[in-house]
């Protein structure tokens, strides 16, 4: 069972909404992790910058590490699944992201905070999706 953490889970909630307003407020883009990231791949249209972007992705990486070393905090990860089942479900989340033009952070926080109606129409499939998911594993398939 996951551990409830309200006031953590709002402070992460802060921190990400105030990220997505400074990156809009000082360099007019949308805080979309998968545009971001897939902006930095060889080949591809950087439309304004690979600059921005990797400080951007570095910060993303760099941060957590920082924090759990400064302040001694141990972050476990376990999965339950193999790494082939991580490796299908990022396949699946990356045609996804692609079929739905955008992933959980450039529609769930950013489009919706604009009131964009596709925006809102992709968050609750991302939403629908994950619940049938979770209930198909949990009551179908015996799993997790």
């Amino acid at each position: 069972m996951t551990e409830f953490t309200p006031w953590s889970s709002l402070a992460g909630g802060a921190l990400i909404g105030l990220a997505a307003v400074l990156l809009m407020a000082l360099h007019g883009r949308i805080m979309g992790v998968t545009g971001i990231l897939s902006g930095m791949l060889p080949g591809a249209a950087a439309g304004g910058g690979r600059g921005w972007r990797l400080a951007f992705l570095a910060g993303a990486v760099l941060a957590p590490l920082f924090l759990t070393r400064a302040f001694g905090l141990e972050v476990g990860f376990d999965s339950p699944v193999s790494w082939a089942a991580v490796a299908v479900s990022g396949f699946l989340v990356g045609m996804g992201v692609t079929w739905g033009g955008g992933c959980t952070s450039g529609h769930g926080i950013c489009g919706n905070a604009r009131l964009s109606p596709r925006s809102l129409v992709a968050t609750l499939t991302f939403m629908a999706t994950a619940t049938l998911t979770v209930w198909v594993i949990r009551h179908l398939i015996g799993g997790i």
